[in-house]
């Protein structure tokens, strides 16, 4: 059998009015704090939502966010480039190339999902807020301002201790450790070389009062003192006899 559940108390009548007054007296006993804005900017969440950072260098124009977005406040406009081929025998490729991006705030509920949805972090939320505006058509905002609250985007919170290491930085780490030990190699060959060209042996100058006959034709000889060709004298037929 199922025990019976304990007795309850009775309920004094007023219990809960009075309760709700204590607090109210408590609260009225502390001193109020009134944060003096603008000249005292509030603290906000390292995540606050205040507004969409685009980071335009990672954005391919895939149109995700602008087909996902519920409010249909993302306006995109692109064209296609030929890419010429980065090697020979290759085929062109073409790419998009994005012309505008803007963001109507207007209209924009700030749910989050145009962010969550780009596959290549090209968008970010900052916690700037600032941004008011007293026509309501200049709160559709272009990429040149969506760039500039880029730079307003809080780092992301450090990992846990166990945590693996993101796939993107070990990448990242890899390309960096290889791209150093190229040049490291590079840098010991041309020092190697420098050191070789250094100790190759020299050609000696040819010693002082001896002369060079070289490129003389014959009948001719070379004063020693000038350098300079002279014709030779004919040889006596007598100087043979004798």
């Amino acid at each position: 059998m199922a025990e019976p559940p304990p007795p309850t108390r009775p309920r004094i009548p007023g219990s809960g009015l009075a309760k709700g007054l204590a607090v109210t007296l408590r609260t009225m006993t502390k001193k109020t704090v009134t944060a003096q804005y603008p000249d005292a900017q509030p603290e906000l969440p390292p995540r606050s939502r205040g507004v969409i950072g685009l980071f335009e260098e990672n954005c391919t124009v895939c149109m995700l966010c602008a087909r996902e977005c519920p409010d249909w406040c993302i306006y995109i406009d692109s064209h296609k480039e030929t890419v010429p081929a980065a090697a020979p025998g290759g085929r062109e490729r073409s790419r998009n190339v994005l012309d505008r991006f803007a963001i109507d705030f207007s209209l924009c509920m700030y749910c989050g999902i145009c962010i969550e949805v780009c596959p290549f972090d090209a968008l970010f939320w900052s916690p700037e807020f600032e941004y008011a505006e007293t026509d309501i058509h200049e709160l559709t905002h272009e990429r040149d301002k969506l760039r500039e609250w880029m730079w307003t985007v809080p780092a992301p919170p450090a990992l846990d201790p166990g945590a693996e290491e993101p796939k993107e930085l070990a990448a990242a780490r890899k390309t960096a450790d290889k791209l150093a030990a190229e040049a490291a190699t590079a840098a010991e060959a041309a020092e190697l070389a420098a050191q070789t060209a250094e100790q190759a042996p020299q050609p000696e100058p040819p010693a002082s009062g001896t002369t060079t006959t070289t490129g003389t034709t014959a009948g001719t000889t070379t004063d020693p003192t000038t350098g300079t060709p002279e014709p030779s004298k004919p040889s006596d037929p007598q100087d043979g006899a004798s």
